[in-house]
């Protein structure tokens, strides 16, 4: 599971994406049309947006422009599941706002001992202890 302070996680995905993910997780909201993501972020208030870069591609952009813009989502953190590393891409992403990035061989190597949104979540954690440390 997602940490405890998550208790309302969006994510933006196709369909094949979440099966195993949300089998019996009511915390999660998954959609998969890009038109239903400020609805959805409206209506549900998340605390946290998982995207899959490669679902949405060329869109994220706009998207995540449109979301630090706004300040109704200001305490949002957004994260971006990617297939492979791609410094300048990544370093884009960042830029526009993306909090955490997971990759597809991140996800390989914790899912051996834990499910996969307890992975996002460990990897989540390590960010943030990672930026503290840096910040202090």
């Amino acid at each position: 599971m997602i940490r405890t302070r998550f208790k309302k996680v969006l994510l933006v995905a196709p369909d094949v994406f979440p099966g195993q993910l949300l089998a019996d997780n009511k915390n999660v909201k998954h959609i998969a049309a890009i038109s239903g993501i400020f609805p959805s972020i409206f209506e549900l208030n998340p605390h946290v947006i998982i995207f899959d870069y490669d679902y949405i591609g060329s869109d994220i952009e706009k998207v995540l422009r449109r979301i630090k813009i706004n300040r109704f989502y200001d305490k949002l953190k957004i994260c971006c599941y990617k297939s492979t590393p791609n410094e300048k891409t990544d370093s884009l992403l960042k830029a526009l706002g993306v909090d955490h990035l997971f990759y597809q061989d991140d996800m390989a190597k914790l899912q051996k001992n834990k499910t996969v949104l307890g992975s996002f979540g460990a990897m989540f954690d390590a960010s943030m202890k990672w930026v503290a440390s840096v910040s202090h």
